[in-house]
């Protein structure tokens, strides 16, 4: 129904409301605001009667009836309660999760969650508020990269969708679909600095004091991701022969057979005859690490310790960088650090092939 103007809201005063228009009524008594709006929220059925039975709904309680008649035609207009107009993001997020959650799985709820620790600064604006640009200000300023982002864009879609359903906001407002993920990038790859020489030189100088700093050595001059190293398991590695195999990696490319530097040999043998542990890296007492405790426990105060400011992948790309800066050819690096574009096939190498990977990663 198109919205009363101001010379129908004038006629409706003295002639009466059109009908499916909703209803206003003075109460009785003193009060401040006597008149009240009502509107039909929906139709029953008596079972006794089977006659249709109105159920109606309060809009809101005005001191004039003029006040009541506006609040009418804005309801009218976009027939979205004053009630439902209040609700946040936060309290949409909550009633959809409530019901969503139960269906899919644990590691979907914890992306979930994460994606939505995103939206705090706009959790308690209300629904009919948030704008496109909101959305669009929280992944260009999240500092995420392209997969979490992917994760918020879906968030978002679902929340939003909710909300038309359940009438919070009306069906127009949902431009989640145009959201940029894109345009924020990739800032994980922008903020991936390799460790500098003085850093380098650093490690090795405190690398008798805290054995967990070798840890970091090893990653450096092997290339290997940190989920690969602290996977890898003592069968895997041949320290005779200083290679050691991963067998599960995060892409195909990445499943290979890695030389081990001379100068990181000691490392490997260290922890190779530390323990009765089945893998390679493993904690004080002996068991297999957890990467969030190896990053909360270990990485992270020894980097704060150090006054360094890295993450475990920036030692990857160190990896890359020494090795590019030796003038080893770009083909040898992909096999040794497991990069995209050497086939699958290519994993299996010859003698020979093995003796060109060590002396490409011993001139590091």
């Amino acid at each position: 129904m198109p919205p009363l103007s101001c010379p129908q809201l004038a006629l409706t005063l003295l002639h009466g409301l059109p009908n499916g228009f909703g209803s206003v009524y003075k109460l009785s008594g003193k009060r401040r605001c006597p008149y009240r709006a009502i509107v039909t929220d929906r139709w029953s059925l008596d079972p006794v009667t089977h006659k249709s039975k109105q159920i109606r709904k309060t809009i809101g309680y005005y001191e004039t009836k003029a006040d009541a008649l506006a609040a009418l035609a804005d309801y009218n207009k976009s027939p979205y309660d004053l009630e439902s107009a209040k609700v946040t993001l936060q309290e949409t997020y909550d009633r959809w999760s409530e019901e969503h959650f139960p269906t899919v799985s644990t590691s979907n709820v914890k992306g979930y969650k994460a994606a939505f620790l995103l939206c705090e600064p706009i959790a308690n604006k209300r629904m009919v508020d948030i704008k496109l640009d909101d959305l669009q200000y929280i992944a260009d300023s999240s500092g995420k990269n392209e997969p979490t982002l992917k994760k918020f864009k879906i968030l978002m879609n679902a929340i939003f969708k909710y909300a038309v359903i359940h009438d919070i906001i009306p069906p127009d407002m949902n431009k989640v679909s145009y959201l940029n993920i894109k345009k924020a990038g990739n800032p994980d790859r922008r903020d991936r600095m390799p460790f500098s020489t003085a850093e380098i030189q650093k490690l090795w100088k405190h690398k008798d004091a805290n054995g967990y700093c070798n840890v970091i050595l090893m990653l450096i001059y092997t290339g290997c991701r940190i989920s690969e190293l602290l996977a890898l398991k003592k069968e895997d590695v041949n320290l005779q022969e200083k290679w050691f195999d991963i067998k599960k990696s995060k892409t195909a490319a990445g499943v290979r057979r890695v030389p081990i530097a001379d100068k990181v040999v000691p490392f490997f043998e260290h922890w190779y005859t530390l323990n009765d542990c089945e893998y390679l890296i493993s904690t004080p007492d002996g068991k297999p690490f957890e990467y969030r405790n190896y990053y909360d426990s270990y990485w992270k105060p020894l980097i704060e310790q150090l006054s360094m400011k890295h993450r475990p992948h920036d030692t990857r790309h160190t990896c890359v960088s020494l090795l590019a800066a030796a003038g080893i050819d770009e083909r040898i690096i992909k096999k040794i650090v497991g990069h995209a574009g050497q086939g699958v096939t290519e994993n299996v190498y010859t003698h020979y092939e093995l003796e060109s990977l060590h002396e490409a990663i011993n001139k590091i």
